[in-house]
């Protein structure tokens, strides 16, 4: 299935550009969608997708970044009700250095729940183990 061909930068390979059919839309709008991440690091992992295809976040119109960062509240909302997190980590991976593996930007909106790691100190600056507790630096 063709997500989303009439857009100038449509990629045939990407998984987001071809959405599989059995992908559940969380919503959807002219600009944006979002879904849930395939291999979700917690219940209601989801993703906030640009429909113009962009490697590069920073590539994207300011325009396009608002309507994700507007779907990533409405987003929020839905998994709240759904799903009850505690809390929530938000976070882009841009270029391989930063472990981007679809070249297509995706914003990733993680519900996290107490008790789902032993020590969630530092949240993101986990990335950088070494550099999580950064009272200690």
């Amino acid at each position: 299935m063709c997500y989303q061909k009439d857009i100038k930068s449509y990629i045939p390979e990407c998984p987001f550009c071809e959405l599989s059919p059995e992908r559940e839309i969380i919503i959807d709008t002219p600009t944006a969608f979002a879904i849930y991440d395939k291999y979700p690091v917690s219940r209601g992992h989801a993703l906030i997708i640009p429909k113009d295809h962009r490697d590069d976040y920073f590539d994207l119109t300011p325009e396009q970044q608002r309507a994700c960062w507007s779907l990533v509240n409405i987003v929020k909302s839905i998994i709240e009700e759904k799903y009850q997190p505690d809390g929530f980590n938000i976070g882009v991976n841009i270029n391989s250095a930063a472990g981007q593996t679809i070249s297509h930007v995706h914003i990733h909106l993680i519900p996290r729940y107490t008790g789902d790691v032993k020590e969630p100190l530092g949240g993101v600056r986990s990335v950088i183990p070494e550099k999580r507790d950064y009272s200690k630096l």
